[in-house]
């Protein structure tokens, strides 16, 4: 089977090879084993290649030797292990989260897979599980931060995946919500497809002082979804109304900001860090409800999770630098051929 892994820290398209390796054994006692077929290019599954910015380096332990990209994606089943009764061979099933995706196959705990609606495609189901487990994350954040109260909220990178979904969610929900994007084209673009909220370009030098007009009487907004980071921070927490919160869940941006720099203890803000990895420590309950959501929002709004380019898994190094492209829109895919003797989903 083809393998994408790494053994140190690095560009991704220097340091990620593709490998030939022997198949998985088979499945232990509640585990399948999926034959990949599309999974997603994260901007964090990058950041498992390439490390933080200003954090140490870290390398695979002598056991494992090197590492394999990817939480996520869509496959079949090949086989199922003991136990397992709910699943089939043949079954299309979305995988989160699973360590290795960037694989031809994997195997997976029976509880981490879950069934593919029919009418959702393959794409769909591969993009059905991170952004909107994360949307759902980000928005009890808010809640948390809001209280019972109305506020203002203000999120960059609003032409992103995760951002779109943000906005679409906002907009149903009635969340008062101002939009960040790089560029004035990206700015014009989100406009037009969503004409009730304000979309702001960070290219204009005066683009603080536009959030403020927003807000008015405020003087501030309540919350800050922030996924850029980086030199942008302290400029963000300044937009923080007095008792504010920053969301900080990912680090797009160039650069660094010192925490000394950002007025916490002076204006009583809170900086507030979320990441999808911590989703596992939910209740199975609560789980199971976001996963409702997802699987209802992949079926009801598969436009909301856009495919920007789709690339074989050996063309990895042209799918990353797809995804580093400027103005971006959707997320780029990376596929592995169906068996010829598969036909189920062909069609999808």
């Amino acid at each position: 089977m083809r393998t994408v892994e790494h053994t140190r820290q690095g560009d991704a398209t220097q340091v990620l090879t593709l490998t030939e390796k022997p198949r998985p054994p088979a499945p232990g006692a509640a585990e399948v084993l999926v034959r990949m077929l599309v999974r997603p290019v994260h901007p964090g599954d990058l950041i498992g290649v390439e490390g933080m910015p200003g954090q140490p380096e870290q390398r695979p332990d002598a056991r494992s030797q090197a590492r394999t990209p990817g939480v996520e994606g869509m496959g079949v089943v090949e086989s199922v292990g003991a136990d397992v009764h709910a699943l089939h061979p043949g079954q299309r099933v979305a995988v989160f989260p699973a360590p290795g995706t960037w694989s031809d196959f994997v195997v997976v705990a029976a509880d981490l897979t879950v069934p593919v609606p029919d009418e959702v495609s393959d794409e769909t189901a591969a993009l059905m599980l991170v952004n909107p487990l994360t949307l759902r994350m980000l928005y009890r954040a808010v809640e948390d931060a809001l209280g019972r109260q109305p506020g203002l909220v203000l999120q960059t990178a609003a032409g992103s995946s995760i951002g779109r979904l943000i906005s679409a969610e906002a907009a149903r929900r009635g969340l008062q919500l101002i939009n960040l994007v790089r560029s004035t084209s990206g700015a014009e673009k989100l406009r037009a497809q969503n004409p009730s909220q304000p979309v702001i370009a960070t290219s204009d030098d005066d683009w603080r002082e536009q959030v403020r007009r927003y807000a008015g009487e405020r003087g501030g907004v309540q919350v800050v979804l922030d996924s850029v980071g980086g030199a942008m921070t302290q400029g963000l927490a300044a937009l923080l109304d007095a008792g504010g919160t920053l969301i900080s869940y990912g680090h797009l941006g160039d650069g660094t900001a010192s925490l000394e720099a950002l007025p916490l203890i002076a204006r009583a803000l809170t900086l507030r860090g979320e990441t999808i990895l911590r989703w596992m420590r939910r209740t199975p309950e609560e789980r199971a409800q976001d996963v409702a959501f997802a699987q209802d929002l992949a079926r009801s709004a598969p436009d909301l999770l856009d495919v920007a380019a789709r690339y074989d898994l050996a063309d990895f190094k042209a799918a990353i630098e797809h995804v580093r492209r400027p103005g971006r829109t959707g997320t780029v895919l990376l596929t592995s051929p169906r068996p010829v003797d598969s036909a189920q989903g062909a069609a999808r």
